[in-house]
């Protein structure tokens, strides 16, 4: 298999919550095969009772299990790999007083694979690696220049924009744990990746799954605040800001904790990301599909709370347009909040998987933008606030210019030229402390 295709895989399965490539899932289900087939022959020979037929033989591609002489034993190519889901052929062996006979027909011949197409899959998926790399980097900028905003410009210091920074710091997370894990886990192509497990490879997962945990949780932030907020008009929300800050970072730090613990102990193989034993998945799995549950839940209550307010007899002009603003931005950004990945949440892994990539690398990739966006850069606040400083600043330079050009022209003059200018000197002074007023504003 090609390393784009390894690549974009491993990042569709980590953000879904199972976190291995389909090829060495492969990899992995052939050498459990083997494993299991020679602990059967084992077993067998352990019991003391006379051989008859044919006893259990590992072929180097599956398990054949004992036969009777004469019986003949088919297997269809889709049991002999997922590669051959497709495939309705049949090889068959006879089990003969002298043995297994040979395959008939061979593996080559009874399940075809296609290796012409494997050309354009490595442009399709090369394709898409540098759709979600320009996502992500486009998130990446436009996140950053959003924090900046609401950091430097103190009249956008309050518990809802606080709470949006640590939305926006959880997208940035999300998307330099992807750069990190490329940088990690790909760099070398000729390294097996399927049998990796150096720490820094083990360090890049568990930070990738950590950005994704921290992700969900400050998206059900963000869903919980609005509700509080339309619920409870009238309570103050700094006093739940703390909570927030430990639901958004605390329960991924302590969920990441319990799952490394888990896969150090329990299953500590290869650059886990693998998910075989199903309770140690599940911890990672578990509070991401709650999450969504939760954010849905919400969801529908906001939509419920903001119909009712809007059909409220008491709701004036003015409020009726600050509702129905608050309207559109809910229904326009709760569903990015996840909504979305219901579809999948409760499905089997293997379902929809090209939708699977379209969803993850199309949309998520570009999701931390389009949250800057709507959040910052298209709120009426921000762009007002940004209009004025540029103005401001404007003027600014306008008023240094106009000093310069006074200060040249008061070096060319005359003495006594300059001597009324002194005396005339503090009817200057309220552009001074324009100009001091605009720089510290």
């Amino acid at each position: 298999f090609t390393l784009s295709h390894l690549c974009l895989s491993l990042l569709l399965s980590f953000s879904l919550g199972e976190a291995i490539h389909p090829a060495c899932a492969l990899v992995a289900q052939h050498m459990k095969a083997q494993e299991q087939c020679s602990y059967t022959r084992q077993k067998e020979r352990s019991n003391h009772t006379a051989p008859s037929g044919c006893q259990t033989e590992w072929d180097e591609i599956r398990c054949w299990n004992r036969a009777e002489v004469g019986q003949v034993v088919n297997v269809s190519c889709s049991e002999v790999s997922q590669l051959f889901a497709k495939n309705h052929g049949y090889i068959y062996r006879n089990c003969t007083k002298n043995g297994w006979s040979d395959l008939y027909p061979s593996y080559e011949e009874a399940c075809i694979f296609a290796d012409e197409v494997e050309e354009p899959e490595t442009t399709y998926y090369s394709t898409f690696r540098q759709v979600y790399t320009a996502g992500y980097a486009t998130s990446l900028i436009s996140l950053i220049s959003a924090i900046f905003v609401f950091t430097a410009l103190r009249k956008f210091h309050c518990t809802r924009n606080y709470i949006h920074i640590n939305l926006f710091s959880s997208f940035i997370l999300r998307a330099s744990a992807v750069f990190i894990k490329d940088g990690v886990l790909f760099t070398d192509e000729t390294q097996d990746h399927c049998f990796m497990s150096t720490a820094s490879c083990k360090a890049a997962v568990a930070f990738f799954q950590f950005s994704i945990l921290a992700n969900y949780f400050w998206l059900l932030v963000e869903g919980m605040y609005l509700q509080t907020l339309l619920a409870l008009t009238f309570v103050s929300q700094k006093k739940y800001f703390w909570w927030y800050i430990l639901i958004g970072w605390g329960l991924p730090t302590t969920i990441l904790t319990i799952w490394v613990l888990a896969r150090n102990f329990y299953d500590n193989r290869g650059c886990w990301d693998d998910t075989d034993v199903a309770f140690i998945w599940w911890i990672i799995k578990g509070p991401i599909t709650t999450s969504l549950l939760v954010n849905f839940i919400i969801f529908i209550n906001v939509i419920r709370i903001l119909v009712q307010k809007l059909k409220s007899p008491g709701v004036g002009g003015n409020d009726t347009s600050h509702f129905t603003r608050l309207a559109k931005s809910t229904l326009f950004l709760i569903p990015l909040f996840g909504m979305h990945y219901m579809v999948f949440a409760f499905l089997p892994e293997n379902t929809g998987e090209d939708a699977r990539l379209y969803i993850e690398l199309g949309l998520g990739s570009f999701q931390g933008f389009v949250v800057a966006l709507l959040y910052c850069f298209l709120n009426g606040e921000v762009q007002a606030e940004l209009k004025k400083r540029l103005w401001k600043w404007q003027m600014q330079g306008y008023l240094s210019y106009s000093k310069r050009r006074r200060t040249l022209f008061t070096e060319s003059s005359t003495v006594t030229q300059i001597s009324v200018l002194e005396k005339s000197s503090p009817k200057e002074q309220p552009c001074s402390e324009l100009q001091n007023s605009v720089s510290v504003v």
